[in-house]
């Protein structure tokens, strides 16, 4: 294992290490607070200051584990206190957020918090309270508070529990917070920010960063939101599953339970009745002997449990049910022996059986009568035939009392363990899969390639990043800083390579311009003077603000690299027309005016033999070529162009072209003094040259004296 791994697994024992001692705390701290004021006997909970605490200083996720496990231990000598592990997962939640947006900072700010969490454990865990108990009213530490203001001004006893808990909770939360104020407020911020947790599996990020990498927009849905909703929706499908399948399993084990209850009763009833005289109590009733001892001990076998609503023995003949015993309820009165009962619509199908003297299963009826379980055991005689039936109904009411609190408990855990685990893999999708990504997406979208120094910032940057989530994500950082190294590697070598083949291009150029150059006696240095003097003219127009969406970077260095290229078209001047001493005829002139033409089209052959793509500066060199002899009048050559139709290239290189010419000695002339060629720039402005030019040429002369002088 490699020293990055050594140190990567130390780091995140460390972390771990912190969650435990975090969360420990925090539990002890709330299960203190509760034995506290029970040892008391104080009417509140405070059972919630580890939670907050927790929340507040390590973060959401020892916060709801504090608020879950403190539940569960709670349980261990109270199993109501497991079922509001909801409750308290949510405080934390809640506290988490309000010290992140800093209300644990102010005092003015805290009752906001307070009434939330009041809200919380008052108003969600009342209602959970109601439930829990089967709508009890006056239970827990609101009861006292409960009664009175039900009798003195809230009739509703939901809604006077409901009050009185949230009056309750008002106070209990309003000690909680302020306590957990107290405490932030004498712990260092510095400190503060140690014992907070977070799973970082990478650099920690700054916070805008942070906030940066958890905003990147995406086409579609994000990851993040993809996460969320497969595992809400996962987990809420088991969830349903599961509550559905133990509901069932429930309801059949109180059904089973009632069931055997109900055969329970029919034995002992069965042994109370003398079955060899079921015809004389018919007949006879009360006078019958034994009769009025065997009603009693029925009766009192019927008022020994609330859950049984009825017992009766009847003979089962083709006319109905004749009654031989039937003990009377506080709501009904029982039939007198000989009574003939009609068979009920539910016992229709068994009727063959019944009148055969058989078993029959056990029967669930809700009619008239309630929602009813039914057990009909056979009395037999001494011959083996059925002489009557032992019957008992036991309520079933009770059952649906028993599911709404058994069901309130399992959506009670469940919501607290759905909010744990939902809350969880958020978070650790967050650090362990969401930031990564995008941190990586980030850096790779910020990258900048034009320097060599931004290359390396960038790539250091990202060796920074030291993502460690052991999975994937860790192959593909891994993989693509590699790969990014080399690329900027290349980069490297290729601008080096493309350095070099621009100095000889450009050194090809000149060799070009000097060759052309060469033929023509007159001009001297004439080719660097211009391209020197285009390139102060242009930077002096960039500080003016002259032309701004045209002189860019690349157009600047494509004008001074094309600029020795102006005069190309004299190479197909002749020789006696070039070097003449003195001053041309008008013929002569018409001919030298053709090398304008003449240097668009040579370069135009120049253009054709390379790609679009690759013609580069030979754009900027065919304008200059052929338009720098063109006049802001209109009346230049070759084409008579005028403004802004002529090029911006060839407009800057006609004032650098006539201003050389005029301080250059020629043989045929003495350059004119510098002040002398800058008035005839001057005079030029609006009808050979572009004002916006010949103004920032003016404003350059210091610079163009020095190249003037140096050249000369």
């Amino acid at each position: 294992m490699s020293r990055n791994s050594d140190v990567t697994t130390t780091r995140h024992g460390s972390r771990f290490l912190k969650l435990l001692l975090i969360v420990l705390a925090g539990i002890v701290i709330s299960r203190a607070g509760a034995m506290l004021v029970s040892v008391l006997g104080l009417p509140i909970y405070f059972d919630c200051l580890g939670i907050v605490l927790a929340s507040a200083l390590g973060g959401v996720v020892p916060g709801i584990l504090v608020g879950f496990l403190s539940n569960l231990v709670g349980g261990l000598s109270d199993i109501n206190t497991a079922y509001y592990s909801s409750t308290s997962v949510m405080i934390a939640l809640v506290s988490a957020y309000f010290a992140h947006k800093g209300y644990f900072k102010r005092l003015s700010r805290l009752i906001i918090p307070i009434i939330c969490l009041a809200l919380i454990g008052g108003g969600i865990g009342s209602v959970l309270t109601w439930h829990l108990f089967g709508q009890e009213f006056g239970v827990g530490n609101g009861a006292s508070l409960a009664h009175f203001l039900y009798d003195h001004c809230i009739r509703s006893e939901f809604w006077a529990q409901f009050t009185a808990d949230f009056l309750i909770d008002i106070v209990d939360k309003a000690i909680t917070v302020f306590l957990a104020f107290v405490i932030l407020k004498l712990i260092p911020e510095h400190i503060q920010e140690k014992i907070h947790f977070y799973d970082w599996r990478q650099t920690p990020l700054p916070q805008k960063e942070r906030s940066n990498a958890q905003k990147r927009p995406t086409r579609g849905l994000s990851l993040q939101k993809k996460i969320l909703f497969i595992l809400a929706g996962t987990v809420i499908v088991i969830a349903v599953m599961v509550t559905g399948i133990s509901f069932t399993l429930y309801r059949n084990a109180m059904t089973e339970q009632e069931i055997r209850m109900g055969y329970g009763v029919a034995n002992v009833v069965s042994d109370l009745v003398n079955r060899d005289r079921v015809d004389e109590f018919l007949r006879d009733g009360e006078n019958a002997p034994e009769y009025k001892e065997i009603d009693k001990a029925i009766c009192d076998l019927l008022n020994s449990s609330e859950d049984i609503a009825y017992i009766y023995v009847y003979k089962i003949l083709e006319d109905g049910c004749h009654v031989v015993f039937d003990a009377d309820t506080p709501e009904l009165q029982g039939g007198n022996p000989g009574d003939v009962v009609e068979f009920d619509e539910s016992f229709r199908d068994m009727l063959p059986a019944l009148l055969a003297g058989k078993e029959i299963d056990p029967v669930i009826t809700d009619d008239t009568y309630g929602w009813l379980l039914t057990i009909y055991k056979p009395l037999y005689d001494k011959d083996g035939n059925c002489v009557c039936y032992a019957g008992v109904d036991i309520s079933m009411a009770h059952i649906r009392h028993t599911e709404m609190i058994f069901l309130t408990r399992v959506i009670a855990l469940f919501i607290g363990f759905f909010l744990l685990v939902l809350t969880l893999e958020v978070y650790l999708a967050e650090y362990r899969m969401i930031l990564p990504i995008n941190t990586i997406a980030m850096a790779a979208g910020n990258f900048a390639f034009d320097s060599e120094g931004a290359r390396e910032e960038n790539v250091e940057h990202l060796k920074r990043l030291r993502i460690s989530t052991g999975d994937e994500i860790e192959n593909l950082y891994t993989a693509f800083t590699k790969t990014t190294e080399e690329t900027m590697e290349y980069i490297e070598h290729a601008e080096e390579q493309n350095e070099k083949i621009a100095k000889m291009q450009n050194g090809l150029i000149f060799v070009l311009a000097d060759l052309v150059e060469s033929r023509d006696l007159c001009t001297g240095n004439h080719i660097r003077n211009t391209a020197s003097y285009a390139r102060i003219i242009m930077d002096q127009m960039r500080k003016d603000g002259a032309y701004t969406d045209q002189l860019t970077d690349e157009f600047c260095e494509d004008v001074v690299n094309s600029a020795p290229l102006h005069d190309i078209g004299k190479i197909q001047v002749p020789d006696a027309i070039l070097n003449k001493p003195g001053k041309l005829t008008d013929e002569e002139f018409d001919i030298m005016k053709t090398h304008a033409a003449a240097g668009g089209e040579i370069i135009d052959q120049a253009i054709a033999a390379v790609s679009e793509e690759d013609s580069g500066y030979l754009k900027e060199a065919r304008n200059l070529a052929a338009y720098h002899h063109e006049k802001w009048n209109g009346k230049g050559y070759p084409d008579g162009l005028s403004g802004e139709e002529i090029p911006l290239s060839a407009r800057i290189m006609a004032v650098a072209d006539v201003f050389d010419a005029l301080v250059s000695k020629r043989s045929y002339k003495d350059g004119f003094p510098f002040e002398k060629a800058v008035g005839i720039i001057e005079e030029g402005s609006g009808s050979h040259f572009d004002p916006k030019i010949v103004d920032s040429f003016l404003k350059a002369q210091d610079e163009i004296r020095a190249v003037a002088e140096s050249k000369t």
